[in-house]
């Protein structure tokens, strides 16, 4: 046989129906770099305690310590949660893909709302699951949605709090509802990278549900406010026999020494932690507003709990022309046209002087086509 007329290895069907994740710009279409905002990344940088972490390094030749051992124990003393209840891994998307893979395969449904985390949609089809959207509310999570939409053959709940990319949120009485109607054989899987931009009375309980039940599963992340997003490290928690099967088929050295030491720094800095909330509070607010005072031109902004705003184009101009206004502005934001808003910009808070610049760029563009 000629090497045409080969077989060759061909990839399994439901990995080829996966569409490969698309990090957000960071040049525009004449190649110019711009200013980032398309990554809901943290517009203060890192903690200098945990910049410091990386650079005492000396041992890069060593491996790891493959448990993150002294990593859990901090968490676990900040959070209150027994560090055997922990796993960290490469960010939460490990995580989240491993909790799909350990739990749900083919013949499986993996249920998640609309306008939710792209790897969600990934993670079912990557272990050969069914992913199943339900209907949202406005953009936002729908509680008896995602429980009509259960079925005997749904493994996995996935729910983002608050969710990406609509910023929206659920108050804990909907997410322990949401939790009380799933059967007990499904694994609830709660996001909650940008838990914390929410103030302590906005907690959703997701700790507590995941301490007191067998099928709760929350993730976290430091690569939002804590700003390592470059070193991927994220934990999650849950029952021992869930972490169980998370530690059996994660990366046996998966979290890296200088991610571990920059986290532990990260934790012990909750005054970096504390004014990038505030920062964020402050700018979001201010952002918010100067989009709906754009509103008779068509502008809408989505109510956000996390770090960014998802601004709805719903008159004349259309978040395409948004995407090259800003561009020709110097900031890269994220246009979603492959999550079904193609009408919608998700825009990362970023320092004062940013959104202004985003909010002139904005307000000339419709006043133009007014």
């Amino acid at each position: 046989m000629t090497d045409q007329t080969r077989p060759r290895p061909e990839g399994k069907p439901w990995i080829m129906g996966i569409h490969a994740y698309v990090p957000g710009k960071v040049t525009g279409a004449d190649g110019r770099t711009l200013v980032k905002l398309s990554a809901n990344e943290n517009p203060l940088g890192s903690s200098e305690a945990a910049l410091a972490a990386r650079k005492s390094l000396t041992h890069a030749a060593d491996y790891p310590d493959p448990d993150s051992r002294q990593l859990r124990a901090t968490i676990g003393a900040l959070h209150g949660i027994d560090p055997a209840r922990i796993v960290c891994g490469t960010g939460s998307d490990e995580l989240l893909n491993l909790a799909a893979q350990g739990f749900a395969g083919p013949g499986d449904e993996v249920l998640f709302s609309r306008f939710s985390f792209a790897v969600y949609d990934i993670a079912a089809r990557r272990c050969g699951a069914t992913p199943v959207e339900a209907p949202d509310h406005d953009y936002a999570n729908d509680v008896d949605a995602l429980l009509a939409a259960v079925t005997e053959r749904t493994r996995v709940v996935f729910l983002a709090n608050p969710n990406n990319p609509t910023g929206t949120y659920l108050p804990r009485s909907e997410v322990e509802r949401l939790h009380a109607g799933l059967p007990s054989d499904v694994l609830f899987v709660l996001d909650q990278a940008y838990a914390e931009y929410l103030t302590p009375r906005e907690e959703d309980g997701g700790i507590e549900l995941a301490a007191h039940h067998d099928n709760v599963l929350v993730t976290r992340t430091f690569s939002k406010i804590y700003g390592l997003a470059g070193e991927r490290i994220g934990w999650a928690t849950g029952a021992p026999q869930l972490i169980d099967v998370l530690n059996r088929i994660r990366g046996p050295f998966n979290v890296t020494t200088s991610g571990q030491a920059a986290a532990l720094a990260a934790l012990g800095d909750q005054d970096f932690v504390a004014r990038s909330r505030d920062h964020n509070a402050t700018e979001l607010a201010r952002f918010t507003a100067a989009i709906d005072a754009l509103g008779n031109h068509g502008l809408r902004a989505v109510p956000s709990k996390a770090n960014f705003l998802l601004v709805l184009f719903e008159g004349e101009v259309t978040a395409a022309q948004a995407l090259e206004a800003i561009g020709e502005a110097g900031y890269a934001v994220r246009h979603l046209p492959g999550q079904g808003l193609p009408h919608a910009l998700r825009i990362t808070i970023g320092k004062r002087e940013d959104m202004d610049a985003i909010a002139e760029a904005l307000r000339k563009l419709v006043e133009q086509g007014a």
